[in-house]
């Protein structure tokens, strides 16, 4: 059952991770959720690290895409901010708005990697698809009522996989 909430990699945060190493696994478009993954639920505009990151990352020929449950408002401002296409209220773990996407662009499931908070949404969502994904934790504590639900559940799954040795640091790559 835990095998479906299993990322590929976890980070302490989106920042933490090496941009050699979204090369080494031939990485050319990262689906990115917004929301506590790249910057807090209330930050309205992209932070320092988020536009720091997002450069490196076109420097090195990888495409950033933000892919968010929230409304349009949030994320089309936030994106268009930061010079990333996007898709809003995807209504993750559901698969159907983001294979939508994935299927107007040049790339290939293996070019892909997911790259999210939530287990019950973003790395089911990253599994359904058959895309690598990273884990992270919350960047800041602090989060939007629902999210609080999935988080109570989240901790669980993550403490079973923790405690099972089916969390890989992406420092392993």
């Amino acid at each position: 059952m835990f095998k479906r909430f299993t990322p590929t990699y976890v980070a302490s945060n989106v920042y933490e991770i090496e941009i050699d190493k979204f090369l080494k696994l031939n990485i050319k478009c990262i689906l990115c959720d917004l929301d506590n993954t790249l910057d807090a639920y209330y930050q309205k505009t992209p932070s320092k690290e988020a536009i720091e990151f997002n450069n490196k990352l076109k420097e090195n020929g990888i495409e950033l895409i933000l892919t968010s449950n929230n409304t349009k408002s949030r994320v089309q401002k936030y994106a268009e901010m930061l010079g990333v296409k996007y898709s809003y209220t995807c209504k993750k773990p559901l698969i159907g708005k983001v294979k939508k996407l994935i299927k107007s662009l040049n790339y290939s499931k293996s070019d892909y990697l997911i790259i999210g908070d939530q287990v019950f949404t973003d790395i089911l969502f990253a599994n359904r698809l058959k895309i690598k994904s990273i884990l992270c934790d919350n960047l800041v504590s602090k989060d939007q009522f629902f999210t609080k639900i999935n988080k109570f559940f989240d901790k669980y799954v993550r403490r079973y996989l923790k405690k099972h040795n089916k969390l890989t640091n992406w420092r392993e790559i």
